[in-house]
């Protein structure tokens, strides 16, 4: 409404602004059609002078009092100086006039909405869509749709999309909205029967085989999806949100390699993001190619220095080749972003514990400790930690009230148990296994993994083969 519709010549306009200031000031004879003062507006508008806009409105108005299209420009621009009530008494009397122009319905939607009156805009909407057909109607779905929005009624954006595109199936701003909204409410299987009925009539739409995919996608039909996103890059080769996407798809079927060759291809259409070096390098990582994976997360940390889950990421893949050293530093670069961060303390524990630095990685876990206290690994790592350090008592302690906080979980009776046994407490390390068995006996690994050679104790043996024989 407020663009210029008209491409006048520099010396048409001027002519015409000349005739509006002569009329303006009482000079001369000048007369001026009621389609001059719709340009005048127009140019006055289209150059932010507003007042004078206004000013060629009401001098309009005034000669042409039955001019609807004159009195909607006005309307237009006391909406654009927040004169709201004004300009609804204004499109009110247009609309006596002529009920027939579309901007009456758009600007009335406007002041509405500015008055905070979402359903009078709802309602106008709905009726006005019995009045128009065809490029008109779609234009006041569009409307309805953006109502609906600021109203926070999702479902029916979706609704309106969906007539629109049941009216036009080619329209590409429909066709891009609906795919947002269709993810946001989850209506995936209406989705995909609207788009299947779309690719019927023209089966060479990227975006209605996209869409179609994105909805496969949104109900984990993966393999489904895949198919859809080929032929949307067979129609546009150049589709990168559909490569993208079908990278998405093929790391779910956990096709790591498949997923890498469409994500390099991402990299070839459009600018290098930090979240397709990292999707890529979560690829390598999965097939434990961790150099290669490395190289991928450092691309991504380059592009997004402050996202310290990409370090935490490259100390993985050292973790996992057991070069603690390595890992180590990146976990500092990690930490120098969130320090407190559970799971960056508890890998930097685990490296400073096999380095050896045990009352560092005590540190490290008592941090993971008080952030997650009902966290059953926490409590383990730290006590596994004291164990390996010989810090028995702590331990011990420690594992009593873990015990307490998790509400006297299994696991910690074997730790106890085991840190009774190494303080030379047989009798009481005896006891807490038996308890330890009858409470959970799949839990036993979990003793032998924190002290092997605890089976080679004769006692130890003599009750775990009795718990055995009695079960």
């Amino acid at each position: 409404m407020r663009e210029n519709p008209f491409r006048q010549d520099n010396e048409e306009i001027r002519e015409l602004v000349k005739q509006f200031q002569n009329l303006k000031a009482g000079r001369g004879n000048s007369f001026l059609e009621e389609e001059a003062f719709e340009k005048i507006i127009d140019y006055f508008d289209d150059v932010e002078d507003l007042p004078q806009a206004l000013e060629a409105a009401e001098m309009g108005i005034e000669q042409y009092p039955y001019s609807s299209a004159l009195l909607i420009k006005k309307a237009d621009l006391l909406i654009a100086t927040r004169h709201y009530n004004e300009a609804l008494e204004i499109l009110n009397h247009a609309e006596l006039l002529d009920s027939n122009d579309i901007n009456l319905y758009i600007l009335k939607t406007d002041v509405y909405l500015a008055l905070d009156q979402q359903e009078k805009a709802v309602e106008l909407l709905e009726n006005a869509l019995q009045l128009f057909e065809g490029q008109e109607r779609i234009e006041l779905l569009f409307e309805l749709a953006d109502v609906y929005d600021d109203y926070e009624e999702f479902d029916k954006i979706f609704d309106c999309l969906k007539l629109i595109l049941e009216q036009e199936p080619a329209n590409e701003e429909a066709l891009y909205k609906i795919c947002f909204w269709t993810d946001f409410t989850g209506r995936n299987e209406e989705s995909i029967t609207l788009h299947q009925q779309i690719i019927e009539e023209n089966p060479y739409s990227e975006l209605a085989w996209f869409n179609l995919a994105a909805g496969f996608q949104g109900l984990k039909l993966y393999e489904k999806a895949i198919d859809a996103y080929k032929y949307a890059v067979a129609i546009d080769e150049k589709f990168d949100y559909a490569y993208r996407n079908m990278g998405d798809a093929f790391i779910r079927l956990r096709k790591y390699k498949d997923a890498i060759e469409v994500l390099e291809k991402v990299l070839e259409l459009s600018r290098p993001e930090d979240v397709i070096y990292e999707a890529i390098g979560h690829c390598y990582d999965r097939m434990k190619n961790f150099a290669q994976a490395r190289f991928y997360y450092r691309k991504a940390s380059h592009l997004n220095q402050g996202d310290s889950k990409l370090y935490y990421k490259i100390a993985c893949t050292y973790i996992n080749e057991e070069q603690w050293s390595m890992a180590v530093k990146q976990l500092e670069s990690a930490m120098q972003i969130h320090r407190l961060q559970p799971e960056y303390n508890l890998a930097m524990g685990e490296c400073k514990m096999q380095l050896g630095d045990y009352k560092e990685a005590i540190q490290y876990f008592s941090n993971v400790v008080r952030q997650r206290p009902r966290n059953i690994s926490s409590w383990e790592a730290l006590i596994r930690c004291l164990y390996q350090g010989e810090f028995y008592e702590e331990a011990l302690e420690q594992a009593k009230a873990a015990l307490k906080i998790t509400e006297s979980k299994p696991i910690f009776l074997y730790y106890i148990s085991a840190i009774y046994l190494a303080l030379g407490k047989t009798k009481e390390g005896l006891l807490q296994l038996e308890s330890a068995l009858m409470a959970s006996p799949k839990l036993l690994k979990k003793l032998i993994h924190l002290n092997p050679a605890i089976l080679r104790h004769p006692l130890v043996m003599d009750v775990i083969a009795h718990h055995k024989k009695k079960n």
